[in-house]
């Protein structure tokens, strides 16, 4: 029996191919919790059969295996690709990013039914490749499988990740979200990184000043990670490094000492900026313990863009989260 793993991140297919649990894997790559989203239509385009001679980015573009070199040839869609097989397994683990992309894939194979009757759901409680291979196979988690349920509750939840205000996806955490496990911690994760209703900062932030104060006084102390200081892991690397950046790179800095930016693919690319980065002595400022403290409103100060999903938050259309109470906040 052919077995197809779909799963989510870098340098994690290897991994799986390596343990032989499965004939073909294919790890997906997309940042749905920073930034502006891409539109629906870029996001099927991604998916589908790339017509001839026409050129576009396209899901088989960098991943390499047998089983996809005819993919790559041909330009099939995900769905005809997954037809050759006989299981298709998702694999997530609870990273929000993970669960962002998970329920995008299920929205987006919801229609194609001889797709999803040989689909299943592999959740796992530990980030995926941080493990040896052949460690998953001896904790190897049960596969659940999928019905109308999860998809449904997918597409629910990638239409309000979408909306233009946090409304709809507030609104998911008084429904029945057990079908996908994960689903409802993610979205209080990202609630939490709306800015707080009292300091105008969100939970990424606010760990990046608490760690500041504990004496974490380097920007890669402070930035994200499973094995550094700050293990809260709801925005990837470049989302976190840009958080910084709006703390420490702004009209009244919350945080001071940062001798290089801004924290882009130009900065990393040149070894004598990344080297300085690296050595900046951070220290908060005036405002920065006040946040800390709670009695400023960082917004008040600076002003704010950036989006959440598909809500473009600034200030004027600045949604808050209200963390005593887990509650929804329009500004």
């Amino acid at each position: 029996m052919a077995r197809l793993i779909l799963t989510f991140g870098y340098a994690v297919a290897e991994s799986f191919m390596r343990a032989g649990v499965a004939d073909c894997v294919i790890e997906f790559r997309c940042d749905f919790a920073w930034g502006k989203l891409k539109s629906n239509d870029w996001l099927k385009t991604l998916l589908s059969q790339r017509p001839e001679k026409r050129v576009f980015e396209h899901w088989t573009e960098g991943l390499e295996g047998r089983s996809l070199t005819a993919a790559k040839a041909r330009g099939l869609g995900l769905t005809e690709f997954c037809e050759s097989f006989d299981a298709i397994e998702l694999w997530a683990n609870p990273e929000p990013e993970t669960q962002l992309q998970l329920i995008w894939l299920l929205d987006h194979l919801r229609p194609h039914a001889s797709i999803t009757s040989r689909l299943s759901l592999v959740q796992t409680d530990t980030r995926d490749g941080k493990d040896r291979p052949e460690d998953w196979i001896a904790q190897r988690p049960h596969a659940v499988s999928i019905h109308a349920d999860h998809l449904a509750l997918a597409s629910a939840a990638w239409a309000a990740w979408r909306a233009p205000t946090p409304v709809a996806w507030f609104g998911l955490l008084s429904q029945d979200v057990s079908p996908l496990p994960q689903l409802r911690n993610t979205m209080i994760a990202l609630l939490e990184e709306l800015p707080n209703r009292a300091t105008g900062v969100g939970a990424t932030e606010m760990r990046m000043l608490e760690l500041l104060a504990a004496g974490y006084v380097h920007p890669y102390d402070l930035l994200p990670r499973y094995d550094r200081p700050n293990d809260r892991i709801t925005y990837g690397f470049w989302g976190a490094g840009k958080l910084l950046d709006g703390l420490a790179r702004c009209a009244t800095p919350a945080v001071s000492g940062l001798t290089e930016g801004p924290f882009d693919g130009a900065m990393h690319r040149s070894e004598e900026r990344i080297t300085r980065y690296e050595n900046s002595t951070l220290s908060l400022t005036d405002l920065g313990k006040a946040i800390l403290a709670g009695v400023d409103d960082f917004s008040e100060h600076n002003p704010i863009h950036r989006w959440w999903g598909g809500t473009e938050l600034r200030n004027g259309n600045l949604w808050r989260w209200n963390a005593e109470n887990q509650w929804l906040v329009a500004n």
